[in-house]
């Protein structure tokens, strides 16, 4: 057999493993294994991208301290606080804790940076009392799945934080210029959820209280903390991502184990009464967590990187793989034969939708970023720009069949099967896209809060 028709074999082969459930990981790694041995390159390319990976990549420490700030956060309370706030200041809206559920999705993205945490935190969190809110079940579930979007968008990001080492841009700008577009993509959604309530009548109506607000924003303080700390420090240039990402943990584990004893000491008082019936200095204290309880807490954050790491360094020797095939410059050709500014620009995004639908958002800005980023620079798009489009791109693909990470997520933690749900998944990827072009066709949206932009 000729090398390529070893080539077309082994794709073959590792799609149909991919379509049978086997990891993206192994799919990709399987791949590479086996084109490196028809093309005769040493395996030892893959280790020494992996040690790369680990030696050179200072800025992707970021990646499992941020994942690790949105466990310490979950198991703290504080996402909890969050979801209150939303739904104080949303519920007497038709389908107001449908937008609750999407601008806690908003508000805990800017503090874990993952598009499957949020998805799986504030799904576990809200569906239930979606469900008996009145709520279908399904568009519970897609709500959450929709909502997890937002995820790798707001900063600070996991995402960019790769495309950023990919590319060599600075993580800080990237993240600072998600924040628009992340907000637009939230209000889209909210925007849908609201009229698909209205239509349907779901939804309990709760009366819009000041105090219940203010309560519920006091009971907040330690996430808008967070928060502001993450986005100050970054946008004033005092924390690389990296750094700001240590100072969060370091938060979160302190106020973690300083709120365990005070909320004992306080009775440990139910977060589900009845706003009336709590005082301020209630609101004031999350349950916490103790030493203890940390080794579990890390356990899963360590899991994730230890998945994501080895991804990285098989995607960068499957980038280095299609290169040698020539797939760059058949792609480059394709992409420059279409012409201008907007033809490149929008033939870019549709490629980055279609390897969206059958491909994780990591491997698709590895493999595609430093293909298309350099044609869309060479006819005038500015790099930091086409980064939040890529990557608003990117994170539809969460939501989009046949992959959908989102919708496995969402499908797995609200128990909803997974073909059950795409029907309401339908109207917040139309809203999703058309904030999309609405960000391609804009550039301000992207560069305005870049210092200097």
């Amino acid at each position: 057999m000729t090398d390529g028709s070893w080539t077309i074999f082994i794709s073959i082969a590792v799609t149909f493993l991919f379509m049978l459930g086997v990891p993206v990981f192994l799919v990709i790694g399987y791949w590479v294994i086996g084109m490196s041995l028809v093309l005769g390159l040493p395996l030892i390319n893959t280790g020494a991208a992996l040690a790369d990976v680990f030696t050179d990549g200072f800025a992707l420490l970021a990646m499992p301290l941020f994942i690790l700030t949105g466990d310490l956060i979950n198991r703290s309370g504080i996402a909890r606080r969050l979801s209150d706030f939303a739904y104080a200041l949303l519920g007497w809206l038709r389908g107001g804790l449908a937008m609750a559920s999407l601008g806690a999705c908003g508000l805990f993205a800017a503090i874990s940076g993952s598009n499957s945490a949020t998805t799986a935190t504030i799904g576990s969190m809200l569906h239930p009392e979606m469900v008996k809110g009145g709520y279908d079940e399904r568009f519970s579930a897609a709500t959450a799945a929709a909502g997890g979007t937002v995820g790798i968008i707001i900063p600070p990001s996991i995402i960019f934080i790769v495309y950023g080492f990919l590319l060599n841009l600075p993580i800080s700008e990237l993240f600072v210029a998600g924040i628009i577009p992340g907000a637009m993509m939230v209000g889209g959604m909210m925007l849908v959820a609201f009229v698909i309530c209205t239509k349907n009548g779901w939804g309990h109506l709760i009366r819009l209280e000041i105090a219940r607000v203010l309560k519920t924003g006091i009971g907040a303080w330690l996430g808008f903390f967070a928060i502001g700390l993450v986005l100050w420090g970054i946008y004033t240039g005092k924390f690389s991502p990296t750094e700001a990402a240590g100072v969060t943990v370091g938060f979160c584990i302190i106020v973690g184990f300083l709120s365990l004893p005070v909320h004992r000491m306080m009775g440990r008082p139910s977060e589900d009464r009845d706003f009336r019936e709590r005082s301020v200095s209630e609101y004031l204290v999350v349950q916490g967590f103790g030493p203890l309880e940390l080794p579990s807490i890390t356990m899963r954050s360590a899991q994730i990187t230890g998945i994501l790491a080895p991804l990285i360094a098989v995607s960068v020797v499957m980038q280095q793989i299609l290169s040698v095939l020539g797939a760059q410059e058949i792609i480059g050709e394709f992409v420059r034969g279409m012409g201008g500014y907007y033809a490149v620009l929008f033939t870019s995004m549709a490629i980055v939708f279609v390897a969206g639908m059958v491909l994780e958002s990591l491997p698709v800005t590895i493999i595609l970023a430093p293909i298309l980023a350099p044609i869309a620079h060479s006819v005038g798009v500015e790099p930091v720009q086409f980064g939040v489009i890529f990557l608003v791109g990117a994170s539809i693909g969460f939501i989009t069949p046949p992959y959908g990470l989102n919708l496995y997520v969402a499908s797995g933690v609200t128990g909803v099967p997974y073909f059950r749900l795409l029907r309401y998944t339908v109207p917040y990827l139309f809203a999703l896209l058309s904030v999309w072009i609405i960000v391609a066709l804009v550039p301000a949206l992207s560069t305005i809060l870049i210092p200097g932009g």
